[in-house]
Formats: structure tokens, sequence, C-alpha cells
């Protein structure tokens, strides 16, 4: 059966951050200076809901001098400004959709990221962004919901139609694998499935061998 639907991971796959700066992470660790034990499942917070840094703070009932929290605010501008889309990413998406195959961007990123990833790829047919679905990867929900958004039903799964692609071999292939979804691992140092995009592209478009 030929591929008709793509989840794309995006950082370390379409978008890259040259030198994140962690802005939610300063966050974090502002608390531990004042005494604040971090928990397992702050990291989860973060992605899994739509805030801002200010909002970020107040969750954790963390407090930050202004003048701190304007720094915070200026790396996480500076990151913002810094990200790049991966030449074959930007390529890959153009081929993939004129030849009729639908793509969705499944990521776990902090709310003010998205801006970034919808202005490199606004052509993108759906997006399944960790903290607009409550659920992040390699949680099966995160995948389930992204292939609803992409308009990929259970048959489409079932039948080997959608598959993934991603840096991540936990998010990216082990957790799709769990609701039928095959991954692909992408590293850019030739040590997983695909060195690039542009191989994963060929293969799908008919280089003859079969990805389901």
């Amino acid at each position: 059966m030929s591929v008709k639907f793509i989840l794309f991971d995006a950082f370390g796959t379409l978008l890259t951050i040259p030198k994140g700066r962690h802005p939610y992470r300063q966050i974090l660790k502002e608390g531990i200076r004042q005494g604040r034990r971090p928990k397992p499942d702050d990291l989860r917070q973060i992605l899994t809901r739509n805030l801002n840094l200010a909002e970020a703070a107040e969750l954790f009932g963390i407090k930050i001098h202004p003048a701190r929290m304007a720094d915070i605010q200026g790396d996480l501008a500076a990151d913002l400004a810094s990200i790049k889309a991966f030449d074959d990413g930007l390529l890959a998406v153009e081929r993939l959709q004129a030849e009729g195959i639908r793509v969705a961007i499944a990521s776990n990123l902090a709310a003010p990221y998205a801006s970034a990833v919808r202005r490199y790829y606004p052509t993108a047919d759906a997006f399944g962004f960790s903290f607009a679905l409550g659920a992040m990867k390699p949680e099966p929900f995160m995948f389930r919901a992204t292939c609803e958004l992409l308009g990929a039903s259970s048959d489409s799964i079932d039948s080997g139609e959608v598959v993934m692609i991603g840096d991540s071999k936990e998010c990216d292939c082990d957790g799709p694998r769990e609701i039928g979804v095959r991954g692909f691992l992408l590293h850019r140092d030739g040590r997983g499935d695909f060195s690039d995009l542009t191989q994963f592209t060929e293969r799908v478009l008919g280089s003859g061998i079969n990805l389901s």
C-alpha cells in the first residue's frame, strides 16, 4: 500500500534552533534557586499547556523579578528569531504535497514556538502540537489526535498508509508504533534509517522500496 499520510517531527527534523537558550528551563532553574524542588512532570506541564513564560512561572509558584523576566523573555525572542528550516525539509514537504500526500507536523513544544513552525510550513495539512492537544510524544493519544486532524482514518493506519519520521527513536519510532504507524529514524550523521529528508522523500515517492 502506498503512503498517503506522513507525520513529521518538528525540531531536529524540519527545523533547527542553532543555539537554544531554553527559556522555560530558566524559569524552573529560578524556582530551584528559591528552594522549589523539581517535579517529574514539570516538563510535561509546560509542553501540554498553552503557557507563556509568566504563566509558567505562576503555575509553578515561582516569583521572578521583572528585570530577570525581561532577560528570559529576550532569550525566548532570540530563540524564535534564530529558528531555521532545513532546506531538505522544505523541499520534502513541497514535493510530497505536490504528489497528493497529506502532511502533518507532530511536535512536543512550548506554545510560543508554534509560530515558527507555522511560518516555515504554512501549507502543512495539520499541526499536532503537544500544548494544543494536552498530550505529548510518545503518548499514543498524541499520534491518534494528529492522525485525526490529518484526516487519516484507522483503516489508513491499519493498511500502512500512514508513516512518521523524526530524530527520536522513542518519540518518533516507538511511540507511533503503539497505534500501528511505522516510524522512521532520521539521523543526519547517518546512524538512522535516513540521513536526510531528500532520501526519505525519494523512498516514499517510488524508488521501488516499500515503506509499509
